[in-house]
């Protein structure tokens, strides 16, 4: 088995938010000193980031869950709780990040490039954070948010400035031991190479990264033989070399059909029609193998290929194909657009941008969708009633309840606060003003205790609903 792998599904999720805490401040003399909650702290990040000393994902495919730990609650005596760590997974260099979609999240490329794959929550606030002028002493906090959590799929691209492509058993591993201080595994027989073999080659004032990709052969952008799971490596480069064999033993092939083959499957995989082409022609030494290279290098010419003659044996014809490299890779490098520093762009609100909207949907639910919105709900504490004041508060100075009267909503209406999955759903009253001066005892608000028509006319129509089907299952046709 290798003991490379350059494609895993990864799932991650990062640290919830700790929750504030509600506390009094109580000593001798003194038993209510006011509030004292400290704030929760703040989850944990799941943060990618490019080590070069990495070469593989083969740990992420042992273990493809990963979390970071969660932020601690505040406690009393203005204790906040404290934050949680981060994770930071290594990744290696050339690694693309996409979501479950095939959409692209990131393109890591250099020592020391992240990604944050999940964001922690937020520590919720304690009641010392709370308190104001109208509220002073408020018996409730708010709640962490929880930590984003998805399934991502990190791609390896190698990152190599030259590819090497061909049959099997062409001999590209061999040339890449001879170009380079690389040992890769060498053999006569197919397949032998399973893993992409990266090494550092010096041409004059030149460094670049040579690469072969193994396992090409008729259909592979289609699944065959192990190409298509190692195409995608020679995405970055800068040339792709084709090794031809001249002196193969099998008699239905020859080093002509063996391009066209091989550049079938590029352009069938796509994305490789613009880099410069090389044809090397490998195993020269071999009495055969010249003659048959004097035969179809006209051929190839008489394509615009530029053409060469090598032997990994006797090393014939390699440093005129290194130094032809070179020049190709510094003309690439040259080309390129230079980098520039990332530009901070400001883009701030309209003034009369409220960051939420309301709509009405088929099942007569006014749902409300917005950042702010969504997070207050998420930080309530739904068991405590002056926390669900507290969070009516916030929506109507947000501009909430208006909204929802320019939309047609009545009293007695469903509205849902969040997506489908995860909303809050409640009966709208408008007459809920907003008010610290309505608040009764520590954890209660008054304006819960009135009456709620529209819940107690839908308890009613599912009593009678019950009764009927009561009724029904009781029923006897041949009594």
């Amino acid at each position: 088995m290798t003991t490379f792998v350059d494609r895993v599904e990864l799932h991650v999720a990062a640290g919830n938010g700790g929750h504030g805490c509600a506390s009094v401040h109580r000593e001798k003399f003194k038993p209510l000193g006011g509030p004292d909650g400290g704030n929760g702290g703040r989850g944990g990040d799941v943060i990618l980031v490019v080590d070069q000393s990495v070469t593989t994902l083969l740990d992420y495919h042992h273990s493809p869950h990963r979390k970071a730990t969660n932020g601690k609650p505040g406690e009393g005596g203005n204790r906040s709780g404290k934050d949680g760590q981060d994770l930071v997974l290594a990744v290696p260099d050339g690694t693309v990040v996409l979501d479950k979609r095939g959409n692209v999240l990131a393109d890591l490329v250099g020592q020391g490039t992240t990604f944050i794959a999940a964001q922690g929550g937020r520590g919720g606030l304690g009641n010392a954070a709370l308190a104001s002028a109208r509220r002073k002493a408020p018996g409730f906090a708010l709640l962490g948010e929880p930590g984003d959590a998805q399934d991502i799929v990190l791609e390896l691209k190698t990152v190599a400035d030259v590819a090497l492509v061909g049959y099997p058993s062409a001999g590209k591993s061999s040339l890449i031991s001879v170009l380079s201080a690389a040992k890769p595994k060498i053999a006569d027989y197919p397949f032998t190479t399973l893993v992409p073999n990266l090494g550092v080659v010096t041409a004059g004032s030149t460094v670049y990264t040579i690469a072969d990709v193994p396992g090409l052969i008729p259909g592979a952008s289609q699944g065959k033989g192990l190409g298509l799971e190692f195409l995608r490596h020679v995405e970055r480069c800068s040339v792709l070399v084709h090794v031809l064999d001249t002196a193969t033993l099998e008699s239905e092939r020859d080093p002509l059909s063996d391009l066209d083959v091989i550049e079938a499957e590029l352009k069938e995989y796509g994305g490789l029609e613009n880099r410069p082409r090389i044809v090397v022609l490998n195993k020269v030494d071999i009495p055969d193998g010249q003659d048959l290279a004097d035969m179809i290098r006209p051929d190839l010419e008489a394509r615009g290929l530029r053409v060469f003659e090598v032997s990994a044996v006797s090393r014939q014809g390699l440093k005129e194909l290194s130094f032809a490299l070179a020049g190709i890779v510094a003309e690439a490098r040259a080309a390129k657009p230079k980098e520039e520093a990332t530009r901070i762009v400001i883009r701030p609100k309209a003034v009369d941008d409220a960051g939420f909207t309301v709509t009405l949907e088929d099942d007569g639910i006014y749902r409300v969708r917005g950042e702010k919105p969504e997070r207050w709900v998420r930080q309530t504490d739904f068991n405590n009633d002056e926390a669900v004041g507290y969070l009516a508060d916030r929506l109507n100075r947000l501009g909430v309840e208006e909204e929802l009267m320019k939309a047609g909503a009545r009293a007695g209406d469903g509205v849902a606060i969040g997506s489908e999955e995860d909303a809050v759903v409640f009966d709208w009253e408008p007459t809920m003003a907003a008010g610290a001066e309505m608040l009764g005892r520590r954890g209660e608000d008054h304006r819960f205790e009135a009456p709620r028509p529209a819940a107690q006319r839908r308890r009613d129509r599912q009593a009678e609903r019950d009764e009927a089907e009561q009724e029904y299952q009781g029923f006897d046709p041949f009594a």
